[in-house]
């Protein structure tokens, strides 16, 4: 009879798994502030009552009462047995479970490597730390001076240094009674098989740790000093770490920033660790892998928006079309996907060092949406004025098309499709039916639930977006605010018409400072159709109102939409003028004072009013 489960080890397993991730994968979930909540799988409900907690990592059902840890969940809802739950925990993490008992040798041996293995890796990374103080770390911190890396960042990313020596770490843990075998496995020795030698895997490297979504070190990265090679060097696959799951610098985002909502995938740790100096704390990377659908999903239950970084030449743009195809499936409505290219020759560590953090950070928000990046790589090497490349245009947009999941995003992909090629959207519609008709019926996904607020035998299939139901606001007459901004819309290229300056958008209405951003979008990211657009505010409030204002049908002749944006614009800048200065001071002021974050030019703005109040 197997012994029992050793509580040390069911603590050191809740401490390691992440009940978000747990649950996310069985309940869908969505952020709410610092937590996740859903419909509860414990009873029917229509409205989400359910939340899960990644900092406290316990679930709550407010209606029901249903609360616990990760194991309690899994017992709960896979109606597991409390071994099976923990045997299913560990499996995640590639863990043996222990079993304590005088009569099992196996559980007893296995627990003695389990003590061997407990904090190694911790062990380990104090260590590097340490030895980069000393004096064998001179040139380390040379290196890393000539980065311009602070001494704060170092210490947030917990930077150190593998000595140039071919067993100063094994020496160190053997000292403390680590066994050579334990250190193989967990990837910090090399052993060689026709000699039988074993000796340190890193040497002369900055040491970059790997760290879990809790904190804990479970790998490590290398970066050399010299010329050797690989210039690189990531810890192997061990029972705690698998590259093709983990991203570097996750743990650090989400301690920046618990209410995280964009997170941007580049190269390398180095660049991760440079924006992050830069005060760009929002990057992870990946580890010598591309970017896989674990790592995605993981991502996205955490965020709501990934922005993939490349580099600008052949090799990057390839390695953007296999992040497309990797993200297509995962993009429900709610979610986004940006894509950004560096200039040629550039990374994110050179480009903002040359650049600085704002022009970075606009790169970012500038980056191109989803659908942009797919509609251009389809379109490239063709002549769409010729039949037989829109034909081929057309087939691979529709391709990637049947990948999305159905939703907001794909009608309005079609419908943009449609309009570049001049083919009625509701015939690629019956395309993409009759490709899903022939294609075999994927294998359901385990735990897959409808949307929240829909039952999943309720879920109707999404009419193209000319055929929705139409928002509330749709009746009502437009304000002026909101008339501009539907020019704006349905007319991305009127832009070029408008005064170079927006402060003509009325502030106290919620369209008017929409319709700043929109102006400003149009403007850097040269969008060019109101599809585009949409997309870029996919899945937020302000995209549902620019939608809206989209399928309201536009009365005004085409020839004569400028000269109505014009008149609006002069009419919001008479009305401007006619303001008393203390009623601007006072929008500016109760803006501010609601978080809102104005920019450079109103805080001006703002400071000339009121010197000119006080004179």
């Amino acid at each position: 009879m197997a012994g029992q489960i050793p509580q040390r080890f069911i603590d050191d397993l809740l401490a390691r798994v992440d009940v978000v991730e747990v649950v996310g994968e069985r309940v869908k979930l969505k952020k709410a502030g610092r937590n996740y909540s859903g419909l509860c799988p414990f009873h029917q409900e229509k409205t989400p009552s359910f939340t899960v907690s990644a900092d406290k990592q316990f679930y709550h059902c407010f209606g029901c009462g249903a609360h616990g840890n990760a194991l309690r969940f899994l017992m709960e809802y896979d109606k597991l047995r409390f071994p099976e739950a923990v045997e299913q925990l560990a499996g995640r993490l590639g863990l043996e479970v222990p079993r304590e008992g005088a009569d099992d040798p196996r559980a007893q041996a296995r627990e003695r490597k389990r003590k061997e293995g407990v904090n190694l890796l911790e062990l380990s990374a104090s260590f590097f730390r340490e030895r980069l103080k000393m004096p064998e770390g001179q040139g380390a911190r040379e290196y890393l001076a000539r980065r311009g890396l602070s001494p704060e960042v170092q210490q947030t990313f917990g930077v150190g240094y593998a000595p140039d020596g071919w067993e100063a770490l094994k020496r160190h843990l053997t000292e403390r009674g680590v066994g050579e075998a334990v250190q193989v496995e967990y990837g910090l020795l090399v052993h060689r098989e026709e000699s039988g030698r074993t000796y340190d895997r890193f040497r002369d490297r900055v040491m970059f740790p790997i760290r879990d979504i809790k904190g804990r070190t479970i790998g490590f990265g290398g970066r050399v000093l010299g010329d050797a090679k690989p210039k690189y060097l990531n810890s192997p696959e061990t029972p705690v770490f698998h590259k093709g799951r983990e991203l570097y610098g996750l743990y650090e985002a989400r301690q920046a920033d618990h209410r995280l909502e964009r997170v941007v995938i580049v190269e390398g740790y180095m660049d991760v660790v440079a924006l992050a100096q830069f005060g760009i704390r929002n990057a992870v990377a990946t580890l010598g892998t591309s970017t896989s659908e674990e790592h995605l999903t993981r991502l996205f239950r955490m965020v709501s928006e990934v922005v993939f970084c490349f580099d600008g030449d052949r090799a990057g743009r390839q390695a953007a079309a296999r992040a497309l195809e990797t993200v297509l499936p995962l993009m429900i409505d709610g979610r986004q996907a940006r894509f950004l290219f560096l200039p040629e020759g550039e990374d994110p560590d050179t480009l903002v060092r040359r650049e600085g953090a704002e022009a970075f950070q606009d790169r970012i928000t500038c980056a191109s949406p989803l659908s942009e990046f797919l509609f251009d790589q389809a379109a490239a090497g063709r002549d769409l004025a010729r039949i037989e490349d829109r034909e081929r245009y057309a087939s691979q947009v529709l391709a990637a098309l049947a990948k999305l999941p159905e939703g907001v995003l794909k009608s309005l992909m079609l419908s943009e499709l449609s309009r570049r090629t001049g083919v009625e959207a509701s015939s690629f519609a019956t395309l993409l039916a009759r490709s899903h008709q022939a294609a075999p019926e994927p294998a359901a996904v385990p735990g897959e639930l409808a949307p929240m607020g829909e039952a999943a035998d309720e879920m109707p299939e999404a009419p193209p977006l000319g055929e929705r139901a139409p928002p509330a606001r749709r009746s009502g007459s437009l304000s002026l605010a909101a008339r501009a901004l539907q020019l704006l819309v349905h007319e991305p290229e009127l832009v070029t018409q408008l005064p170079e300056a927006d402060d003509w958008c009325p502030e106290e209405d919620p369209d008017g400072r929409l319709c700043r951003e929109v102006i400003c979008l149009l403007r850097a990211g040269r969008y060019r159709s109101a599809q585009v657009l949409l997309a870029h505010f996919h899945g937020t409030p302000e995209g549902e109102r620019l939608a809206a204002l989209a399928r309201r049908e536009l009365l005004i002749p085409r020839p004569a939409r400028g000269a109505e944006l014009e008149g609006l614009v002069s009419h919001f800048l008479r009305h401007r003028q006619r303001r008393s200065p203390q009623e601007e001071i006072d929008t500016l002021l109760a803006r501010e004072k609601a978080g809102e974050r104005l920019s450079r030019e109103e805080k001006q703005r703002l400071m000339v009013l009121l010197t000119e109040l006080h004179r």
